[in-house]
């Protein structure tokens, strides 16, 4: 019989039999995370499932991040905050009330995400820790309130679909990049829940910033998950944030496992712009140079971190916003702001004509500020640029990483960043 992959071994572990994909299994969850949207559902479901009075499975297990709406931003905002908070306490949850930063940046930056184990989150990104080799994947409100109640979920084991990158990212191309190309050439449903597994010699030279960026995209191909074998660089990682990681216990695939794959040579790999308003719509930055932008928004759990914001502001050096243009930054999390704070980045994104926002979601969502306004164009680091998303159903987003938006900061259109 073939080797099992690593989706395998981790629902193997969590379902306590062996188990290959296409199977049906309950499983055991081992962290389960929700945020200030989705939260208040998960809830109110909880109750009507177990009773007013019940306790969650296990308290221990649970994290709660308030991200998307922080600070409140409306008397609806502050309700939902107000009903987290009292459930936390009543169910002792802990419970991220010091607007620690968004989710996803969060949970692996605490040491919440470890290899080999299953976590559920009710946001659609929680597919993020697989950088790390958990299997992380977004579930609904209603599945999570189950979750809270017995501490366990159905799942059918997915397929892996191994997205090998060969060769060396020329510069000024980034993991963004690597990500949207494959997703523009997968499309968005192309790895429906199928366990998205990043590989390859490029990506084993990622630092985790990068590849946390890789694994967040993983759900705009439709994938279940995104997943990367553990190896020194996370464990590396893990060791500066846990205190007792069983490292005996990390799970990796076998060499003979069953799985699909694909294979991309990035020597020549220019910067990527997903274009409105679909996250597989993907084209070269050559195809869009000249496009006038009106907004630039650097950060969300897919680029809001230090090494982002480092290389957006060597691409702008000292230059002004271009007129006209208005630029958001936002850090992920507390931890990155401080970094960046440190290293002056904040005084050189705010002396172009930036702001630099509190961490959380920001414009990501829609939600909370710097909404587009019809007609607007918006050139965002984020994950999602369906219609709507960030603000007026009529305005207009495009993807790309942190360099090409630095790029069309200073110069107020899409700009090839290796030419600025």
């Amino acid at each position: 019989m073939a080797g099992q992959t690593l989706s395998e071994k981790i629902f193997s572990r969590a379902s306590k039999k062996e188990v290959r994909a296409g199977e049906f299994v309950m499983a055991d969850i081992d962290k389960a995370m929700v945020h200030d949207i989705t939260g208040p559902l998960a809830v109110k479901g909880f109750h009507e499932i177990a009773g007013e009075d019940a306790k969650v499975w296990d308290p221990s297990k649970i994290v709660i991040l308030f991200d998307h709406q922080v600070p409140a931003d409306s008397l609806n905002a502050a309700k939902n905050h107000l009903l987290l908070r009292n459930f936390g306490k009543e169910q002792n949850i802990f419970n991220y009330d010091v607007f620690e930063g968004v989710c996803h940046q969060v949970m692996p930056e605490k040491g919440h995400a470890l290899p080999g184990k299953l976590i559920v989150g009710s946001d659609s990104h929680t597919c993020t820790y697989g950088a790390l080799g958990a299997f992380s994947t977004g579930i609904g409100s209603t599945d999570m309130a189950s979750v809270f109640a017995t501490g366990k979920l159905w799942f059918m084991v997915p397929q892996t679909l191994r997205l090998m990158a060969d060769g060396r990212l020329p510069s000024r191309v980034t993991s963004k990049d690597l990500v949207l190309r494959m997703i523009g050439d997968i499309g968005a449903d192309g790895a429906t829940y199928m366990t998205c597994e990043f590989a390859g010699s490029v990506v084993s030279r990622m630092k985790m910033p990068e590849r946390m960026t890789m694994t967040n995209m993983a759900i705009e191909m439709g994938g279940k998950t995104g997943l990367m074998e553990p190896d020194e660089i996370a464990l590396a990682y893990l060791r500066e944030r846990v205190d007792d990681l069983d490292e005996d216990a990390v799970l990796h695939g076998d060499e003979d496992a069953r799985l699909d794959e694909r294979i991309w040579d990035v020597d020549d790999l220019e910067p990527q712009v997903a274009v409105p308003h679909n996250v597989d719509n993907v084209r070269p930055v050559g195809d869009l140079v000249g496009t006038k932008i009106d907004q630039v928004f650097l950060g969300s759990c897919t680029n809001g971190r230090f090494e982002d914001f480092e290389l957006a502001c060597e691409v702008m050096k000292d230059e002004p916003l271009a007129q006209g243009v208005r630029m958001i930054v936002i850090p992920a999390s507390r931890t990155e702001y401080m970094k960046a704070l440190r290293a002056g980045l904040v005084e050189q994104f705010m002396e172009s004509g930036a702001i630099v926002e509190s961490p959380c979601c920001g414009p990501c969502m829609g939600g909370s500020f710097g909404l587009l306004g019809p007609g607007e164009v918006g050139l965002s680091t984020s994950n999602r640029n369906f219609r709507g998303r960030q603000g007026s159903p009529d305005s207009f987003v495009y993807l790309c990483s942190p360099a090409t938006a630095a790029a069309g900061a200073v110069t107020g259109e899409i700009t090839d960043p290796r030419d600025f």
